[in-house]
């Protein structure tokens, strides 16, 4: 009895020293998670992208275009920015909505009267695409990157067919005759279309304003490009759509050239922080520059899924007036 009671004793003792051991190499594993995080807040930090020395900026627009406060902050850092000389804005998008279009439009011209822009075209950049690369000093693309499509559409379903087949019946009351224009259980009325298409067309017009400003060009010869159709890079540039042929290395060099910019300045992609709080944002980027799959278990374990995958999934909100090429 005496034996089998030594030998839980030594267990259990056993068991305590492993469990110490495992909690200092937890703790250990996470200060130098903290320290490689330390250090890189110290050089400029994954948040902006931004880095202490002279740089160029690289902002990547990919995907449907939305309203996004946090890329026109980034935008608005770099521009404060001293050590950002210049910006290379990568454009890889259909459009989006006329409102987020709009606004980023409008952050890369104030960017553009500052410090120099160009913009690197990729498979496509229409629409909103294009739209948000007119403010820019040269514009680069491919000779099949698909570009262009000015112009705005507003589409609005009607189910008053498959509801009145289903029996089923909608009251609308309204202030007036256009305030319930467009409605997704009544056909639109001639009224509710004419208004609608005056605003498409108001929408429309500034589109075409925006285009020639950035570009130079008359506004007459604007609008006889502007009918909705895409363009291929090789089109675009005889049309004065674009400027050049080429991708990034041919803007660095442009820049280099125009700019007097070294040709070996680094460049640092404008990022947005990830979400979960400062403590989540050192240690992904810690464990992003150990490149441990150890270290996204850690993240597993403390913060959960949502904090170990490097891709989050958004939602898509597009306001009623959208610019982007459908094909």
């Amino acid at each position: 009895m005496s034996l089998e009671a030594d030998l839980v004793v030594d267990r259990l003792r056993l068991k305590r020293r492993l469990t110490l051991w495992r909690a200092l190499a937890v703790a250990a594993f996470v200060l130098a998670l903290l320290v490689t995080a330390g250090l890189r807040g110290r050089s400029g930090g994954p948040a902006t992208g931004l880095i202490t020395g002279p740089h160029l900026a690289r902002l990547r627009v990919d995907g449907v275009i939305t309203d996004d406060r946090d890329r026109l902050a980034l935008m608005d850092d770099a521009l404060k920015a001293a050590s950002v000389k210049a910006l290379i804005l990568d454009i890889d998008s259909p459009g989006g909505s006329v409102s987020g279009g709009e606004a980023l439009h409008d952050e890369v011209a104030r960017f553009a009267a500052t410090k120099p822009v160009v913009v690197v075209m990729e498979g496509i950049a229409a629409s909103a695409g294009y739209m948000i690369a007119v403010p820019a000093a040269r514009i680069f693309a491919s000779n099949a990157t698909l570009t262009g499509s000015i112009g705005v559409i507003l589409q609005s379903p009607d189910v008053s067919g498959l509801l009145d087949k289903v029996g089923v019946g909608v009251d609308e009351l309204v202030s007036g005759p256009l305030k319930g224009q467009p409605s997704v259980v009544k056909p639109l009325s001639p009224a509710g279309r004419a208004m609608l298409q005056d605003v498409v067309m108001d929408l429309y017009g500034q589109f075409v304003d925006m285009v020639a400003a950035g570009r130079h060009m008359d506004r007459a010869r604007v609008l006889s490009l502007a009918d909705g159709r895409p363009y291929t890079g090789h089109q675009a540039i005889g049309l004065g759509l674009i400027d050049q042929i080429g991708d990034e290395r041919d803007a660095r060099r442009w820049l280099a050239q125009h700019d007097h910019l070294p040709a070996d300045l680094p460049i640092a992609t404008l990022r947005k922080p990830p979400s979960g709080g400062w403590l989540h944002t050192q240690l992904r980027g810690a464990v992003t520059d150990l490149g441990s799959a150890a270290g996204e278990a850690a993240i597993f374990a403390l913060f959960g899924d949502a904090a170990a995958k490097t891709v989050s999934l958004q939602g898509l909100a597009l306001d009623g007036a959208i610019s982007l090429w459908q094909p």
